[in-house]
């Protein structure tokens, strides 16, 4: 009789102590909270460890024919710290670090604004692009995704019309002779702009799945 019932006792003991299954909602916050830590503690540039915060069923589109080197570093770190899918568009051949699973390089045919077509056809709702395209960045704001500009810009739907009518009357004072200048040089000021503006684009993201 005592066998019997120390068995018994053993057998709930063991029961009590089998894991209960983690819940959908549980992961999400201690994802959340792995990365706000991170980013109080002002270790965002190091390796997250919990791969838990991966950014399912986002992608991280660049226009890459036009990013500067530091915009694309920039994002293939994220890339490897986040888990998050990231995708370099050009028509040219591109060279990425190996050794990087969730990162990878379409070259599309050479002719202008085919990169942009390609993003465009692809990137869907809740994804992040990072182009200087502004037509690009119109199109795809209009269908809820996040756009940034390698300065740190982020454009809007407030403010992405605006932004169209200045290039396009840029683009026409340029067509008769009117030498309109350029862009200041890309320094680190506007890279800190840009590494800040992705990480607020991201924990949104975040926060959102």
């Amino acid at each position: 009789m005592r066998v019997q019932q120390r068995a018994g006792r053993s057998l709930v003991r063991r029961r009590s102590a089998a894991p209960r299954p983690r819940s959908r909602v549980g992961d999400k916050v201690e994802a959340r909270t792995i990365f706000r830590h991170a980013r109080q503690s002002r270790l965002f540039h190091a390796p997250l460890l919990d791969t838990r915060c991966r950014l399912v069923g986002m992608t991280l589109w660049i226009d890459a024919d036009a990013a500067p080197r530091d915009v694309k570093d920039i994002c293939i770190r994220a890339c490897e710290r986040l888990a998050l899918t990231t995708v370099l568009v050009a028509n040219q051949r591109l060279q990425i670090p190996s050794g990087y699973r969730h990162l990878s390089a379409v070259r599309v045919d050479g002719g202008p604004d085919v990169a942009d077509r390609y993003i465009e056809e692809h990137a869907v709702t809740g994804d992040v692009a990072v182009t200087a395209d502004i037509p690009l960045a119109a199109a795809l704001v209009s269908r809820g995704v996040v756009v940034l500009d390698p300065r740190g810009d982020e454009y809007t739907a407030e403010s992405i019309g605006e932004r169209l009518s200045l290039r396009n009357f840029m683009d026409g004072l340029r067509g008769t002779g009117v030498d309109t200048g350029g862009h200041a040089a890309y320094g680190p000021r506007e890279k800190q702009a840009f590494a800040n503006a992705l990480d607020r684009a991201l924990t949104r993201a975040a926060r959102r799945r």
